[in-house]
């Protein structure tokens, strides 16, 4: 009896893990595996076709209910641009670990422990001093409350409404938007530039997006740009729906017969024929949709531990949005811009709510809408995004460079002992130097 009990427990264990192929059918890349607090996690990475070893780093951050196969495109596109390109699985998605939730590993991983800590006595939230558990950095915003209120959110129309934002995940799951961009933070500081001298770039869709401006937010010194590809605003968001007190409770109701009940509905619906078909709604570009594309995104849809994540993450209706970290004091505007393309034929993602962005958020430089083309432009119609992405990608590391030139100028003037008037990078009219002010501002 004992070592049946053992049995089960490695089997349920092990169950939440499926080794993945060698090599991924749809980029052609050998997957790879991020150990992670524990949990193995599913990357994969295009060199620079031009074999630059310092070529710049770019991090791409899939969506809901994919995995960094959706990626294909990107990849194969950056790679040949010249940039080195990662796109992992985020926990519990593809063929990254998928922990039980209520499991102590997986709660261990949760991304509001470092956040938010309840007070024993009173059950108020006060402010948290970081888990000593894994390593943490001290830029981590620490909330006194779960609530946010009066928060300028967007409308479909283009207005601006106020909102009030529960930031906590209903049942206390790990996953959610802040373990997510702990684990994008993690990645690039152990695996894409562990020397922490280069920065990374963040290319995201979906809800991709929250975890990427998160991650920017969280751990601003990590990042030197986010690209955003069709963001989520989340319509199953509390705040998001209409008529929240009456709209709420019902859906509530439905997410828990999901949990409990979902099973034989998630099985039915996991087949090629009926993904395919799925995915007609969010693609426009039905070409797109080939038997390729449908296995990668389903075939880890069928390992275990998949179905609970899913419905998990369904039940996931609070948590941070797009808007609301755009607009946050502590976002790092001066340093990590901010360029936002879409399809304009997205049935989830309204256009002028999109557009707003650039208006009210001044880290948000360019929005640019694509016609014909639906929530995945950038595998619906990569000859539009990918040539955009560079674009951005150059502009960042375009400024990078005169910023160090301009300051091995200052420092070079400073170890003459000429600290009053200086001739800049191309030796031309002479400047004052009063401050560093002159070298920041680039």
């Amino acid at each position: 009896m004992f070592f049946g009990a053992l049995l089960g427990i490695v089997e349920s264990v092990e169950g939440y893990y499926v080794t993945p192929p060698a090599v991924s059918r749809a980029t052609n890349l050998p997957n790879k595996i991020y150990d992670w607090r524990g949990q193995k996690i599913r990357y994969q990475v295009a060199e620079p076709r031009n074999k630059n070893k310092d070529a710049p780093n770019v991090l791409l951050v899939h969506g809901l209910f994919v995995n960094s196969d959706h990626w294909r495109k990107t990849l194969s596109g950056l790679s040949e641009a010249g940039y080195r390109v990662y796109a992992m699985d985020m926990l519990g998605c593809g063929y990254s670990s998928k922990p039980h939730r209520d499991s102590p590993e997986a709660q261990l991983l949760c991304g509001e422990r470092a956040r938010f800590k309840r007070d024993a006595e009173n059950g108020a939230l006060i402010q948290s001093s970081g888990s000593n558990l894994f390593k943490r950095r001290n830029t981590v915003m620490q909330y006194t409350t779960s609530k946010l209120e009066n928060v300028p959110l967007g409308t479909a129309s283009g207005a601006t409404r106020l909102a009030h934002i529960e930031l906590r995940h209903p049942l206390a799951s790990p996953y959610n938007f802040y373990t997510w961009a702990d684990q994008i933070a993690d990645f690039c500081s152990e695996v894409i530039d562990p020397s922490l001298t280069k920065g990374t770039t963040l290319v995201s869709n979906s809800v991709g997006v929250i975890s990427s401006l998160q991650a920017a937010k969280d751990y601003s010194e990590l990042f030197n740009g986010v690209f955003i590809i069709n963001p989520n605003f989340r319509e199953l968001h509390a705040s998001e729906m209409p008529l929240p007190r009456l709209t709420v409770p019902f859906l509530k109701i439905v997410q828990c017969l999901l949990r409990t009940r979902g099973q034989s509905l998630f099985d039915a619906m996991a087949k090629p024929k009926t993904v395919a078909k799925i995915l007609r709604e969010p693609y426009k570009v039905h070409s797109a949709i080939d038997e390729e594309l449908v296995d990668v995104l389903l075939s880890p849809l069928l390992t275990k531990g998949a179905a609970d994540v899913v419905f998990d993450t369904l039940s996931y209706s609070s948590g941070p949005l797009p808007e609301q970290i755009l607009g946050d004091e502590n976002f790092p505007r001066e340093t990590v811009p901010v360029w936002v393309c879409y399809g304009k034929d997205d049935p989830w993602t309204p256009n002028a709510r999109v557009e707003r962005l650039i208006k009210y958020y001044p880290q948000v430089e360019k929005v640019v809408g694509f016609d014909n083309v639906g929530h995945c432009p950038h595998d619906e119609s990569p000859e539009l995004v990918n040539p955009l992405l560079v674009k951005f990608l150059e502009r960042i590391h375009k400024k990078s460079a005169l910023k160090e030139a301009w300051q091995r100028e200052f420092e070079h003037q400073l170890n003459i002992g000429d600290n009053k008037t200086w001739r800049g990078v191309n030796n031309r009219k002479p400047f004052s130097l009063p401050t560093k002010r002159l070298v920041n501002s680039f």
